[in-house]
């Protein structure tokens, strides 16, 4: 998934940043107000997680100002405000979700999924695909009951096609998921991770659409 974290504290931006990456997923990171309007304004995410206390301004205000603009981004709150008052205040912001420091990193983990597979529209986090069964929750995938092993980005691009599924998606919108801005992009990824997802999944489990992109039927 494509995430945007925002976050000023350079240790704990880190730490979460190596976990996130470490699962498989593309994080942009904004440690100001500025940083953040301007990542999120031309990204799209599966979810932000969002800091209060930014050193240029209020986090509050930021996410008050993207619903404002009709945004239906998942948001889940990460702060160390822990009265009840600032709970209220952000879900009535606008806030799906509301964590407070120190969190442990499974646990946001997990609630990221949760609000990313919600806001797809989707409770549950299993698939069914006929011969294939897949845990979104767990990014555990099985193939005639065995389970199949893929690599983080392999695993990147099918949630992505499932997030969507019965849609097109673009390779652009792939790349999305598979890259942070800071990344490298390299020019023929999509195509080898869809080839590698064919050949331990089996072809129909992918569609390509030529000259539009990719789906799962």
């Amino acid at each position: 998934m494509r995430l945007l974290l925002i976050e000023d504290t350079p240790d704990l931006a880190e730490a979460v940043l190596r976990y996130l990456r470490g699962a498989g997923h593309a994080v942009d990171h904004a440690a100001t107000v500025d940083a953040a309007e301007a990542a999120w304004a031309v990204a799209d995410y599966a979810c932000v997680v969002l800091d209060l206390g930014l050193p240029d301004g209020s986090g509050l205000a930021l996410l008050r100002a993207r619903r404002g603009t009709g945004d239906r981004t998942p948001v889940i709150i990460a702060t160390a405000r822990d009265q009840i008052s600032d709970r209220i205040a952000g879900l009535d912001a606008g806030a799906d979700d509301y964590v407070v420091k120190p969190f442990d990193l499974d646990e946001l983990a997990a609630r990221i999924r949760a609000r990313a597979r919600r806001g797809q529209g989707e409770a549950s986090p299993l698939v069914d695909l006929g011969d294939v069964q897949v845990d979104r929750a767990r990014a555990r995938v099985f193939r005639g009951g065995d389970e199949v092993r893929l690599t983080s980005r392999e695993w990147s691009v099918l949630d992505a096609l499932l997030g969507a599924r019965g849609r097109v998606v673009s390779k652009a919108g792939l790349e999305e998921a598979l890259y942070a801005f800071d990344s490298e992009i390299e020019g023929n990824a999509v195509e080898v991770y869809i080839s590698r997802l064919r050949q331990k999944l089996g072809a129909p489990v992918i569609e390509t659409r030529r000259g539009l992109g990719y789906l799962v039927p």
